[in-house]
């Protein structure tokens, strides 16, 4: 059951810890690269902010974003600000998105999102808190998975495991944690099945993209290679 007063409650969390860590950088640290190949923490900090405004125009029922090109192109032209302008930008762009989440709304809506996406509009807390969370590992300042919250893995591990639901490149594959309660099915339904299996926070990683599955144990074949998300 989606509650998303409780993960806009969340991701206010998320975000504080994320301004926090942020502040303790300075310009040059800014400006190096994140984890992300080709963003600098520049980069990844101007689309944190972009992406609130970007839900925000979701839930008001306007496009995500103008198209591809103008999202790119904003993030480039916000990566190489100041780090007290990009604080400054990431307070409140997360307070007009918080704002909007507790205007009254008919959250069992569908709403669209990039590509012709669609959701509920209760789970687009949940979307971002899943930007503001993974972010922050991406910045590469001491924030790792293994950090973040049990109940978040186990719900990103849930919505990415049924993103790869029925895509043909994917084996039938069954996830299993190591590490607690937590398996899951993905991949197509036919061809031979392969089983992972490791700790909650390297499925994550592996499944989002942020790991290379190194530290993951397969049955059945070889780690399968998963589409870019």
């Amino acid at each position: 059951m989606i509650d998303h007063e409780l993960d806009l409650a969340s991701v206010r969390e998320a975000t504080d810890r994320l301004l926090a860590a942020a502040s303790s950088l300075d310009n040059a640290a800014t400006a190096e690269p994140s984890r992300l190949p080709g963003w600098t923490r520049g980069h990844v900090l101007a689309h944190v902010a972009r992406n609130a405004d970007a839900l925000v125009n979701v839930l008001q029922g306007r496009p995500m974003y103008a198209d591809a090109a103008t999202r790119d192109a904003d993030i480039e032209r916000d990566s190489a600000r100041p780090l007290d302008v990009h604080l400054s930008d990431l307070r409140e762009s997360a307070d007009r998105f918080q704002a909007v989440g507790a205007e009254p709304a008919d959250w069992s809506r569908t709403v669209e999102l990039r590509n012709g996406v669609t959701d509920s509009a209760s789970r687009i807390p949940f979307r971002r808190w899943v930007e503001v969370a993974l972010h922050h590992v991406d910045l590469g300042v001491g924030h790792e998975l293994e950090d973040l919250p049990e109940e978040f893995v186990q719900r990103e591990i849930d919505f990415l495991t049924e993103r790869f639901t029925g895509h043909a490149d994917v084996p039938p594959t069954r996830v299993r944690a190591t590490d607690g309660p937590g398996s899951w099915t993905t991949g197509s339904a036919e061809g031979s099945g392969v089983t992972v299996s490791g700790p909650a926070p390297e499925l994550l990683g592996w499944l989002a993209g942020r790991r290379d599955g190194s530290a993951l144990k397969t049955e059945g074949g070889p780690l399968p290679e998963l589409p870019p998300l």
